[in-house]
């Protein structure tokens, strides 16, 4: 027994191991994931091709930064549906998650009581993915994900704001309406 080859033995102990230490290695793919099964969170895949965006009035720079998005997550947990332990786990969670990762903080900021950053993956003129982390006491907490190849995030602020997004888009709306207090 002993004139065995070792060798099998210990790449099966190599293999548990390593699936072990990447199981605990949280990644904001898996927390959306994990997400989807928790009680009082909100899921959203939206794919690109779902958001209609009047393409005669922008500019090719903004046809680009459109074309680049795939795909859009978001997941969260509305004030409505969370106590405060909860909304406090959750946004601890995110943060160090995000904090851990090789995403690149973009810009951070506050309005009327909800903290918002911006991260990306890539490089700064070809992102392949755009997080977005908000989180107010009166709002919830939310992450958005944006999948993409070749994205520039200051192309896309710029397609945004020149976009005329068709109201008739619900989405939208009722997405607002999860996350509002009333």
């Amino acid at each position: 027994m002993k004139y065995l080859n070792r060798k099998p033995f210990y790449l099966v102990i190599l293999l548990v191991v390593s699936v072990c230490f990447s199981c605990k290695n949280e990644s904001v793919q898996s927390y959306i994931v994990a997400s989807q099964e928790k009680e009082g969170f909100v899921n959203v895949d939206i794919p690109a091709s779902i958001i209609k965006i009047n393409k005669n009035i922008l500019n090719q720079d903004d046809r680009e930064a459109y074309e680049s998005i795939r795909k859009i997550n978001i997941v969260g947990l509305p004030y409505k549906n969370s106590d405060k332990q909860t909304y406090e786990s959750e946004k601890t969670k995110i943060k160090g998650i995000l904090k851990k990762s090789s995403y690149k903080k973009l810009v951070g900021f506050k309005n009327e009581g909800v903290s918002i950053s911006v991260y990306y993956l890539g490089e700064s003129d070809a992102v392949k993915e755009i997080i977005a982390l908000g989180y107010g006491e009166e709002f919830g907490v939310g992450l958005a994900r944006v999948l993409g190849e070749n994205m520039n995030p200051s192309k896309i602020v710029s397609m945004i704001k020149n976009a005329d997004l068709d109201e008739d888009q619900s989405s939208f709306h009722q997405l607002k309406k999860m996350f509002s207090k009333h």
